[in-house]
């Protein structure tokens, strides 16, 4: 039973992404609707609001700077945006072939494929990505038995197990690290696909188990379903780009308990309260606090008292996207579709492109044609570094190599994640719950939540946000 008489509490947000905007919201909408004595702050260091969503608007383009949409399946970026009274501006992407880039050549994804995990026969024999030895190598998956691995394992170990190397690289790798930035073979199952683990644990075969257990779909007239592709539209964003929610959620956020420009400092305890040092020789008490900021920062917070350092094992890589504005008639392209991804097996900088003009028709006007590129990956950041112009030169190299283009672009925007994308290695679930014990028995009042913990995308990080609210809450009035 909710009790309402105590005195007021207040909780500090630290971290104005998606999680803290999110839980901000939440907490202030549960506070309002069961009329709880709650003062709700949120501190965010930078002088903009958003973290990873930032949409450039301009000549009539939308650009993301950083993602660019959301997996509808993940329920809780819809369910925010119905809350915030914007779900009419939601667009699903348009949808088309995606390809992967294998030897000079783009292949389109097989149909059928389930993340890589081919499930239909057909798409699968015919297409040039495999060579025959690497699909009869793939096709051991109905004979093999399960690994009677317990506990974690990397996705590259789990994969080229069951199908083989050539299968891996040339397919299920472009599409599974490209998430993560990351290094399929240090990637935790546990952390990042479980559900492979737990096809194979209850079916054996992996395709016969991702057969199964996803709900069928209306072929095209390619007879595609492939889940990358997105022929059903599986993907939402806004019509003005994802800072329309930020927008909204600055707008009906509380007038007064936003603070930006504020960095913490330092953090301790005092007579049952959490103390956060802040930039200016300011400080600010709470009740409660909930630390969405990276993992980096948190460690950084809390090693003067010596926990979290578990998180110091943590990982991060640096990855860049450029986006290129151009006249239609100067980009001529023999494919129609989506995208693509490259092997890492292809002498290329860029790791994937998007045709933006036709998977989001809304952000390109007539006439125009918009290409984000993707640069940057684990073991392979230096080109992040880079200046401006020598990124864009990379870029259209390779982008030339595919299509035509007769002319520089209108404009360019590049924009640099610096040590900026968590990797979940194996043993990461581990990880996190140890750090989260260890300052639990310091600094229960402190919640951690998102992109470095319990998943990187935006749906991820709004249930994170919410579960830290929900657990609050909880301590706080229970």
């Amino acid at each position: 039973m909710m009790d309402t008489n105590t005195n007021t509490k207040r909780v500090v947000i630290v971290g104005g992404g998606i999680t803290g905007l999110s839980a901000a919201f939440y907490m202030q909408k549960e506070a309002k609707e069961k009329g709880l004595p709650l003062e709700v702050t949120l501190i965010e260091a930078s002088n903009r609001l958003g973290g990873k969503i930032q949409t450039v608007r301009r000549d009539g383009f939308i650009i993301e700077r950083g993602p660019d949409s959301f997996l509808i399946r993940k329920k809780s970026m819809d369910v925010l945006a119905k809350d915030l009274g914007i779900e009419n501006q939601l667009v699903k992407n348009a949808t088309g072939q995606a390809y992967v880039l294998v030897n000079e050549k783009l292949h389109p994804i097989p149909g059928g494929s389930i993340m890589g995990v081919p499930t239909e026969l057909g798409p699968f024999l015919t297409t040039g990505l495999f060579s025959m030895a690497g699909k009869l190598r793939a096709a051991a998956d109905f004979i093999l038995p399960r690994s009677g691995i317990e506990g974690d394992q990397s996705l590259g170990h789990f994969f080229r197990r069951r199908f083989g190397g050539e299968i891996v690289e040339n397919l299920i790798e472009p599409l599974l690290s490209g998430v993560y930035a990351g290094d399929i073979d240090h990637m935790s199952m546990q952390s990042t696909f479980p559900q492979f683990y737990e096809v194979e644990k209850k079916y054996r075969s992996v395709i016969i188990g991702m057969k199964k257990t996803t709900p069928k779909r209306k072929k095209d007239s390619t007879g595609t379903t492939a889940v990358i592709g997105k022929r059903e539209g599986a993907f939402h964003s806004f019509k003005n780009g994802l800072g329309t929610m930020v927008e909204a959620l600055e707008q009906q956020l509380e007038p007064g308990s936003v603070r930006t420009g504020v960095k913490v400092q330092g953090i301790d305890k005092q007579d049952g309260k959490t103390i956060l040092q802040l930039s200016g020789g300011q400080s600010i008490e709470a009740d409660a606090v909930i630390l969405t900021t990276g993992h980096a920062m948190a460690t950084k917070l809390f090693e003067p008292h010596h926990v979290l350092q578990e998180l110091t094992e943590i990982p991060t890589t640096s990855v860049a996207t450029v986006a290129l504005a151009f006249p239609a008639d100067t980009v001529i392209e023999d494919k129609a579709g989506t995208g693509f991804l490259v092997s890492r097996t292809s002498d290329y900088s860029i790791t994937a492109c998007t045709w933006v003009h036709r998977k989001w028709p809304t952000t390109t006007p007539e006439g125009k044609v918009l290409l984000r590129a993707f640069v940057g990956r684990a073991g392979d950041e230096a080109i992040v570094d880079l200046p401006d112009c020598e990124i864009e030169k990379i870029v259209l190299a390779d982008l030339n190599k595919i299509m035509d283009i007769k002319e520089k672009p209108d404009f360019t925007v590049i924009t640099r994640w610096k040590e900026d994308r968590p990797q979940y290695k194996v043993g990461h679930k581990q990880r996190i719950d140890a750090a989260r014990a260890a300052l639990g028995k310091v600094f229960p009042q402190v919640k951690l939540a998102g992109a470095s913990y319990d998943g990187v995308g935006l749906p991820d990080c709004i249930d994170q946000g919410r579960k830290a609210v929900s657990e609050v809450l909880t301590e706080l009035f229970e």
